[in-house]
């Protein structure tokens, strides 16, 4: 890809990832997590019929875009202040569509309570099980158990609790 290219890419994605999030400002009814998967699946439809976005781009912006929400709702529902606390910066420095946009969405969210725990552990991990990882000592984020591995592998739950995300521990 030669560098002329890449600020037309990044200008493309940026305008995508702006649409995606005023599409899910439309919608009418509470964003549960289900419904945000739904709306985040019709956005990237839309934007696949609006915009010559490879697969690749399209599984990125919904990723970025997931990401981002996600990360909000778990700072709010923690009894963030607000969306500006949560990004750190004044709300004017963004564009006005991307911030009626997130304060649309943040007050719609409905976060659930069971999931709400989960995510909060899964915000501390930087594994989950499932996932291969290099050697080195790990502990779980929900009862601090501790597990070594020995070699480069695929990491198991809990042995002690069953949980799923685990932190690198530190000599």
């Amino acid at each position: 890809m030669s560098d002329s290219h890449q600020p037309h890419q990044e200008h493309r994605l940026r305008e995508g990832y702006e649409r995606m999030l005023e599409r899910l400002r439309e919608g009418a009814h509470e964003l549960t997590w289900e419904n945000l998967q739904k709306e985040l699946d019709e956005a990237v439809e839309f934007e696949a019929e609006l915009e010559e976005f490879t697969k690749d781009e399209l599984s990125l912006l919904r990723a970025w875009v997931e990401r981002d929400l996600k990360n909000m709702r778990r700072y709010l529902s923690a009894g963030g202040e607000s969306v500006a606390t949560w990004l750190g910066i004044d709300l004017s420095a963004l564009s006005r569509k991307v911030s009626e946009s997130l304060l649309s969405i943040a007050d719609r969210s409905v976060v659930e309570r069971e999931r709400f725990e989960e995510d909060l552990e899964a915000a501390q991990a930087d594994y989950c099980e499932g996932e291969m990882a290099v050697p080195g000592r790990m502990a779980c984020v929900h009862c601090d158990a501790e597990v070594d591995l020995p070699e480069l592998t695929r990491i198991e739950p809990c042995h002690q609790c069953g949980h799923r995300y685990f932190r690198r521990v530190s000599q």
